[in-house]
């Protein structure tokens, strides 16, 4: 399995991105008013891009680190 590292900074990378974004929303509408709708989709969608990057990378390390086991596995 991943080490709990590797695990914990892709935990932090995706709760800051959250972070980051709910507070872009935020400021947006104090900002812009009823102008920053758009803003806040692209904001909305960039986020959501940033989460499935993040899934992405967990789901490669962990088949990578599988695999890297049962290989293991088979030579020993």
């Amino acid at each position: 399995m991943a080490t709990t590292g590797q695990r914990d900074g892709l935990r932090r990378m995706a709760i800051a991105s959250q972070a980051v974004g709910f507070v872009a929303i935020i400021a947006l509408e104090t900002w812009l008013g009823d102008a920053a709708r758009p803003w806040q989709g692209v904001t909305l969608a960039l986020m959501l891009v940033a989460a499935g990057w993040l899934a992405l990378v967990r789901r490669y390390r962990r088949n990578r680190e599988r695999r890297r086991r049962d290989a293991a596995r088979e030579e020993g």
